[in-house]
């Protein structure tokens, strides 16, 4: 539904419309989406804590996917007024359901320094996935921004003091070797890897999947303490917003009314992305829903090749089909699907 609207919306605004029914239409947008967010929230309070967040998980990663299509669209301008145009939505957005939830703008006793922590690491984060999707292959950077579960189960044996053993190590390095094969440097592959300026943005892309994990470790922690995923959006937009500021006053560039308009869409979608990736991580523990947050992946991949014509190359696709296959025997082997003796 929201692919639909999106699509047409793009269409609508290459037209020669006046605002008037520029303004109409994303009224109709902004309408048309709380309805749905309204009833699906109602359905999911139904479900199992463990189904609750896999969905919630499903429908962040297609909201993440619509995301860095709209980053793409918005084409050449600096990387931080995209993250500042991402998070002021959200800020607008999550700052109204604040105002009509009964504990307003309250934030929980001691939650704070989890909150802070979660918002630094996540606005690198923002900042190094924004660059990357912008200036290589959109599925090779959402896939390098997807090892953060398995950083983020690294944070969590420190901060959570949650533990991992042979198994869940083993998962992660093979991770890490598939993260390989999606950057392929030449020095490791010869002719065919890539040259160290086309390596960079996937460097930058996996520096930000691991500032994400360690900021959802945070994040968990956060709402562990009884913080309400909401207040975690706010803040997290808010202290993006303030920090990103003076870099914009350095680089701003002038942009187009279109441009503006996939940069307030990149928002709406990195909103939602936020609040159900929130949702679902308060709902239930990140190593029994977190391999669901792969079909980011494949959302991504499917809209690069139907709408920006961009096909993954072989290694890409190896690198893969590594990184998810370590994260469903992982995900297997922590639901004691794999019934090996755990160290």
């Amino acid at each position: 539904m929201y692919l639909a609207l999106y699509i047409v919306s793009i269409y609508v605004l290459n037209k020669p419309f006046n605002m008037d029914n520029r303004s109409l239409l994303l009224y109709f947008i902004a309408k048309i989406s709380v309805k749905r967010v309204s009833v699906t929230v109602k359905f999911l309070d139904k479900l199992s804590p463990r189904k609750r967040g896999i969905v919630y998980l499903l429908l962040s990663s297609f909201s993440f996917a619509c995301m860095a299509l709209f980053i793409n669209l918005a084409g050449d301008m600096p990387v931080f007024q995209k993250a500042f145009f991402r998070n002021l939505v959200a800020i607008v957005m999550s700052y109204i359901m604040l105002a009509r939830s009964p504990e307003k703008f309250k934030i929980k006793k001691g939650s704070l320094p989890s909150l802070f922590m979660r918002a630094g690491f996540g606005t690198i984060g923002v900042i190094a996935n924004f660059y990357a999707i912008s200036n290589t292959n959109m599925s090779d950077a959402m896939m390098l921004n997807k090892l953060s579960p398995f950083f983020a189960m690294l944070t969590s044996i420190i901060v959570l003091k949650e533990s991992a053993d042979g198994f869940q190590w083993a998962a992660i390095l093979t991770a890490i070797a598939g993260a390989v094969f999606v950057v392929k440097p030449s020095f490791l592959f010869g002719t065919f890897g890539i040259s160290s300026d086309s390596v960079f943005p996937l460097v930058i892309a996996l520096i930000g999947g691991i500032c994400a994990g360690i900021a959802y470790a945070f994040l968990r922690k956060a709402t562990l303490k009884g913080e309400r995923g909401i207040v975690v959006v706010a803040f997290f937009s808010t202290f993006s917003c303030i920090a990103l500021i003076p870099f914009i006053i350095f680089t701003y560039q002038p942009i187009t009314i279109l441009q503006f308009f996939f940069c307030v869409m990149t928002g709406v979608s990195a909103c939602f992305g936020q609040i159900f990736i929130t949702s679902a991580y308060a709902a239930c523990p990140a190593k029994e829903i977190s391999i669901y947050d792969y079909s980011t992946v494949i959302f991504t991949a499917l809209l690069g090749v139907i709408v920006l014509g961009e096909v993954p190359d072989l290694l890409s696709i190896i690198g893969y089909a590594i990184i998810i296959g370590a994260s469903v025997l992982n995900y297997l082997y922590n639901n004691n699907y794999l019934r090996f003796k755990k160290s």
